[in-house]
């Protein structure tokens, strides 16, 4: 927890600075926010499933890393739809 707390600082400059591009590049709002939301799900799920390694359940761990992977598949589906959207309209 000191470490995240040392870190945290140059998490928010780094937030900030992809903010700031991403509103420079016209991205919506709700793309960014959904690509945070699963970054953080994935370093969550990735720590939770190490701590559970490391004290010797495997197999949680797996089932931690299967949950994230479906959560995280979930939340990429506005993403994903308006990716396709736009080849559509491209073709």
């Amino acid at each position: 927890a000191l470490i995240f707390f040392l870190l945290l600082g140059k998490l928010t400059a780094v937030i900030f600075t992809i903010q700031q591009l991403a509103g420079r590049a016209n991205v919506n709002p709700v793309y960014l926010n959904t690509i945070f939301r699963v970054l953080g799900v994935a370093y969550l799920a990735g720590f939770a499933s190490q701590i559970c390694r490391d004290a010797g359940q495997g197999s949680i761990a797996t089932r931690i890393d299967m949950a994230a992977k479906v959560l995280i598949m979930f939340m990429a589906i506005p993403i994903l739809s308006a990716i396709i959207e736009t080849v559509l309209r491209l073709l």
